[in-house]
């Protein structure tokens, strides 16, 4: 396995000043928020959290679930949402024709935020919603910087890098080539709450904090911070026998996916607890013993720093399949499932699974060690594009 320690502490950067007002785009999914959350909360940690956050999104539900609960344990920093109408009315990712329709008033909304603001840094995180505010923070001036989740760079990072002043990667199979050094090897950005996972004794009294039974095991679902259909489906299909086979069940299901499982009656069977979203997913990780995922950077960096045995189901419809790429940066400790491969025969496997400790202690330990200073490196580096 591939164990990444985010740098080796020599940045080669100027010496830092401190970040008063920052400005972030990213939405659309989880994972164009989770990192600039991980990014605030690594901040606090160091005594450096700005005094005001202006943060850019799509308006998408998924983004409220995220960022819900911001002000509690960022209370210090004041914080400023502006929606920019970059999505189509149907909802996901506009194509390129339609990003550059409505960039224009976009780019509009973006400069005068920014302006308002008096930004000192952007950093986009990925997604759509990187270009409107990449380009208003260049026409005004605004040191860009550009942060790349995934084990695949996206276009965001194609497109918008040559506007950067610096583009972060959190694995190395995304850097270019060319040895361009604008573009800095730093490890996935995580923040301080998330640790390796204590011992069983541990690990059983948060899962009875969490309201599960403590001896028995927890088996955690995740289809992304939008749930994922097909997760969804198998675990009701098969509920029944993973919950015979001594599993506990936690279920993030995604926004508005609730209606399935009610109309199932899954929520009357003891052991299985459905959510529309963890807000707490590093307790939740400390007290697992096995996960079941889409491929998500940000949520595989995280199972791998907790160092949570984990099989992954990758989104089959992406073209340049960077689910499927994220998941082998891990190693022996995640398992890459095909998504055609949900069925029966896959349920009497992760039965058996419940208890077989041998095999669950195997890929505990092939992911020991996984850690990451990458938020340490990327808020040092971003402070100090004001040194220049």
């Amino acid at each position: 396995m591939q164990k990444l320690q985010g740098g080796n502490g020599n940045t080669g950067v100027r010496p830092v000043q401190a970040i008063k007002r920052l400005a972030l785009a990213g939405g659309g999914t989880g994972g164009h928020i989770v990192p600039g959350l991980h990014l605030l909360r690594a901040a606090q940690a160091r005594g450096e959290a700005p005094e005001q956050v202006l943060w850019f999104t799509s308006g998408r539900s998924v983004e409220n679930d995220v960022l819900e609960g911001l002000g509690e344990t960022l209370p210090q920093v004041s914080v400023e949402i502006v929606r920019l109408p970059m999505e189509a009315a149907g909802g996901g990712a506009p194509p390129l024709t339609g990003t550059l329709m409505r960039s224009p008033r976009s780019v509009w909304m973006a400069r005068q935020a920014l302006r308002r603001h008096r930004s000192q840094v952007l950093l986009g995180l990925g997604g759509f919603m990187g270009l409107p505010s990449v380009l208003a923070a260049r026409i005004l001036g605004i040191p860009v910087a550009l942060y790349e989740v995934n084990a695949v760079a996206g276009k965001a990072t194609r497109y918008l890098g040559g506007m950067a002043k610096n583009i972060f990667h959190a694995w190395p199979s995304s850097l270019p080539n060319s040895g361009n050094t604008r573009h800095r090897m730093i490890g996935p950005v995580i923040g301080p709450e998330f640790r390796p996972a204590g011992p069983d004794a541990e690990r059983a009294r948060l899962r009875t904090e969490l309201g599960f039974e403590g001896a028995a095991p927890l088996l955690v679902i995740l289809g992304g911070s939008q749930g994922a259909g097909a997760l969804n489906a198998f675990i009701l299909e098969q509920m029944d026998p993973l919950l015979s086979a001594g599993w506990q069940i936690l279920h993030q299901v995604g926004p508005g996916r609730m209606g399935p499982v009610e109309r199932a009656g899954a929520l009357s069977n003891p052991g299985y607890r459905a959510v529309e979203y963890v807000h707490d997913m590093h307790r939740v990780l400390a007290a697992s013993e096995l996960v079941l995922a889409r491929g998500g950077a940000s949520t595989l960096a995280e199972i791998a720093v907790v160092g949570v045995p984990t099989w992954v189901v990758p989104y089959p419809h992406h073209a340049d399949q960077h689910q499927a790429h994220n998941a082998r940066m891990l190693g022996d400790g995640i398992r890459v499932v095909p998504q055609e491969r949900l069925n029966g025969e896959l349920a009497s496997e992760l039965g058996r699974l419940a208890l077989d400790r041998v095999q669950l202690g195997h890929m505990r330990r092939s992911l020991a060690g996984f850690q990451s200073l990458g938020a340490e490196e990327l808020w040092k580096a971003l402070g100090s594009f004001l040194a220049r």
